[in-house]
């Protein structure tokens, strides 16, 4: 097998190789997981290989919107330190190597052909029979394969992003210096729960016996939720909304700069001030979190030092900005994964700091979002939405969406333009925008991001079955 992965990179990147290989492995993007999860094939697979997991550092986030963010801007203050990070988010939006990477870029192509040499016949040197579930998931092996990456790659910290919940997540065989632990709201609630604390009491899942947790500003009730699993664990519970005293933000198309103020928590010397690459009100918390977390586990960290890692973070999908120039259409384009209603909330609002009505919406969601919710922050301010699906391999319902923002903009539903197909939809909204001269926001789905940039900057499509894992996003 050695001999035949050899022959294999010379003709292809290891990182196709591996999708290619991964394809074979369950999915759980398209097909529903059944009965009860476990972390048993993770913990399986992790023991097979030596335990890559503890060959570095790590910390540790969930939540329900902002932990890519907050990985992000982790991941570039340690290395702003000085140290050896690595970085693991999801999902991917052009390029596999997205998920798992350095802070500042791919690992070196060497890095990613060594490791898939090593993890394709070690797993498949596996008797199904004897493994828990018959086989690992793709998501798991994707895990795995991170963790290979950070070990050969001499990685000092690796930051880490959960897929979806925490507890039962493949990453939460970590043990890592400290958990954090963003906004929770209601998602994925066919897995995770139908109530912010049964949502909440999943993303504990990630808080371990004496490991400080850094928490995201919550609801009381969700706060309950940690406040409780903290003291079961012993674990130093910091609520950034208890810290935070004061913070301040100003937008523009180029960043936005934020001060925040701990006052005399004594965690800071002194108030932090910088330009996050990053734009929208929550990102404030976000790098507020974030800072919090890398003094908690590192208090001798500078606050120039921290100010400059938050500076530098940045990841594609996130409120990204592209310049009329960029965009290749003459108008503004924004590109936002965000898929819960408060995140998609924020989006809109960002957005019209920025903007003077109307604006241009293309959106698709899946199927398991709140779209009725959804529907309502994006009632107001856009002369034309075009509402599509996400992409080829996600399940949607746009006719559910249809009906929920039909209900939501009464007097102007000649506004909506409801197009199934997306390979029309995406170009027929950029050219509408274009010719009305207005900036046009995409959103709802990481998916039709993918697909958007596709037509963008005119990449070929990637391995079926690549871009992601929804029980584990």
């Amino acid at each position: 097998m050695y001999i035949i992965m050899h022959e294999k990179l010379k003709e292809k990147p290891a990182l196709i190789i591996l999708q290619e290989w991964l394809s074979d492995y369950i999915n759980y993007e398209y097909t529903s997981k059944k009965g009860q999860f476990s972390l048993d094939s993770i913990i399986a697979l992790t023991e097979r290989f030596g335990n890559p997991q503890n060959n570095f550092r790590s910390l540790h986030i969930a939540g329900s919107k902002g932990k890519g963010s907050v990985a992000a801007m982790t991941a570039d203050i340690f290395t702003a330190m000085g140290l050896k990070t690595g970085l693991y988010t999801s999902p991917h939006i052009m390029e596999f190597s997205e998920r798992v990477r350095g802070a500042d870029g791919p690992f070196p192509e060497e890095i990613y052909e060594r490791v898939v040499q090593e993890i394709i016949p070690l797993t498949e040197s596996i008797i199904p029979s004897a493994f828990p579930g018959g086989n690992p998931s793709w998501f798991e092996l994707v895990t795995l394969f991170c963790f290979l990456v950070f070990t050969a790659a001499g990685v000092e910290w690796g930051v880490f992003e959960t897929g979806l919940g925490g507890r039962f997540d493949a990453t939460n065989v970590l043990l890592p210096a400290a958990s954090v632990i963003t906004a929770i709201e209601l998602e994925h609630t066919e897995y995770l729960g139908d109530t912010l604390e049964q949502i909440a009491f999943e993303k504990a899942g990630i808080i371990k016996p004496g490991v400080p947790v850094c928490i995201a500003a919550q609801p009381d009730n969700v706060r309950e939720v940690f406040i409780r699993r903290s003291r079961e664990l012993n674990a130093p519970l910091l609520f950034i909304d208890d810290i935070l005293k004061d913070s301040s933000f100003t937008m523009t198309p180029e960043g936005m700069d934020i001060r925040l103020d701990f006052g005399t928590t004594g965690l800071f010397k002194r108030p932090l001030e910088t330009r996050l690459r990053f734009s929208g009100r929550i990102q404030v918390q976000n790098a507020a979190l974030a800072a919090a977390a890398i003094k908690t586990i590192r208090p001798e960290a500078d606050e120039a030092v921290i100010e400059a890692g938050l500076s530098r973070a940045l990841l594609p999908g996130r409120f990204e900005i592209l310049s009329a120039a960029e965009s290749g259409y003459g108008v503004p384009v924004v590109l936002d994964g965000a898929h819960t209603a408060g995140s998609i909330a924020l989006t809109a609002e960002t957005f019209f700091s920025l903007w003077e009505p109307p604006g241009h919406l293309l959106f698709a969601c899946a199927a398991d979002k709140d779209v009725n919710a959804i529907a309502r922050s994006f009632s107001r301010g856009f002369s034309r939405i075009t509402l599509t699906i996400p992409g080829s391999h996600k399940k949607a319902d746009i006719g559910k969406a249809a009906e929920a923002f039909r209900d939501a903009m009464p007097g102007n539903k000649g506004d909506l333009h409801v197009m199934p197909d997306f390979n029309e939809a995406i170009p027929a909204a950029f050219e509408q925008a274009r010719a009305a001269g207005s900036p046009l926001l995409v959103a709802g789905s990481f998916y039709l991001v993918a697909e958007v940039r596709k037509l963008l900057f005119h990449t070929a499509p990637v391995p079926s079955g690549q871009n992601g894992d929804s029980l584990f996003r």
